[in-house]
């Protein structure tokens, strides 16, 4: 019991410190600012979400001791929640419904495990990455002219400490950046959210902690509802005010989501190629250098949403049917 509190405790520590670093103002602290769920969900993940919650909650209040409550709750929705939600969602499985031939005349063993679906799960990282950028936003106000007036003074401060000479033709790319600052912002949260969550489970699994199989990425596959509420956003994107900034974040998170099935679903329609590893390793590197090309990914994964190209060219390659007698 000590280890298990001493664990979460440390878990806590570092994710706090990592969170209150942005203090600084170092470069550095930026990094250590968004992978300050990491520590976090290792421990959900390897030694289970109430060790999570444990050091989450003790983290909290130790940053709203020191800084005061704004950071407890920031630490707490932003970092502490995701990572035991998250975690408790990894190790979430029940029995499987499928019954083998066998079933009946085989020993008795353990059962089969069904677990979470990661397309699940890629929709609540959705869902987090939409809320932590909705609570930031309404920290510099609570309606849209308020929150883009801000956005706008503070761009406008960084421009001209970084160029004095900046003219008044600066403003109109300030207006344009402001316009998708809100979406960036969840896209950023939604990458970064996916990476800490993948981060943790290859370190648990390294260690010999992850106590479920590796889940097969390729099978990744957002709920068909998803596809119903990222056409309501878009649709409620064209409305105004802070109506139209929520639905611009969630149909952002929602086309990052689409865009991550889009990478499985690329991973599938070149398993027959023999220059895989270079097709691949071109799309990542092309999407990380330039940003832009992730559009592609996004089309490829509504596309099979809507018209199951991966299920299509699976059933392809099964061999067929042996003749019957």
């Amino acid at each position: 019991m000590m280890a298990f509190v001493l664990i979460a405790v440390i878990a806590g520590a570092a994710s706090a410190l990592m969170f209150a670093s942005i203090i600084s103002g170092a470069l550095i602290s930026l990094v250590l600012f968004y992978l300050a769920p990491l520590p976090l969900m290792v421990a959900a993940i390897g030694w289970g979400p109430l060790c999570a919650s444990v050091g989450g909650i003790a983290a909290a209040i130790g940053l709203g001791a020191l800084f005061g409550l704004p950071y407890c709750i920031a630490f707490a929705v932003t970092v502490a929640l995701p990572a035991w939600w998250l975690g408790h969602l990894v190790l979430l499985s029940r029995p499987a419904e499928h019954v083998t031939p066998d079933a009946a005349t085989a020993p008795a063993a353990a059962p089969d495990l069904e677990w979470y679906p990661v397309g699940r799960i890629l929709l609540w990282l959705a869902g987090f990455a939409t809320l932590t950028t909705i609570a930031a936003l309404l920290t510099l106000g609570t309606d849209a002219e308020t929150i883009l007036g801000t956005l706008r003074r503070g761009l406008m401060r960084l421009l001209r400490s970084t160029d004095p000479q900046s003219s008044g033709e600066a403003g109109h790319f300030v207006d344009a950046l402001v316009r998708i600052a809100p979406a960036g912002a969840t896209i950023v949260a939604m990458m970064t959210l996916t990476l800490n969550l993948w981060l943790s489970a290859k370190v648990t699994a390294t260690s010999g902690r992850l106590r479920r199989p590796w889940p097969d990425m390729m099978t990744a596959a957002l709920p068909p509802m998803t596809l119903v509420a990222l056409c309501i956003a878009l649709a409620f994107c064209f409305t105004g005010g802070l109506l139209a900034i929520v639905a611009q974040i969630t149909a952002a998170a929602l086309m990052m989501g689409y865009a991550l099935t889009g990478f499985a679903v690329l991973h599938t329609l070149t398993l027959a190629l023999k220059s895989r590893t270079f097709w691949l390793g071109s799309t990542y590197a092309v999407v990380v250098v330039f940003g832009w090309p992730v559009i592609a990914m996004v089309i490829l994964g509504l596309a099979d949403a809507m018209f199951g190209f991966r299920e299509r060219f699976l059933r392809s390659r099964q061999p067929p049917p042996l003749p019957t007698p």
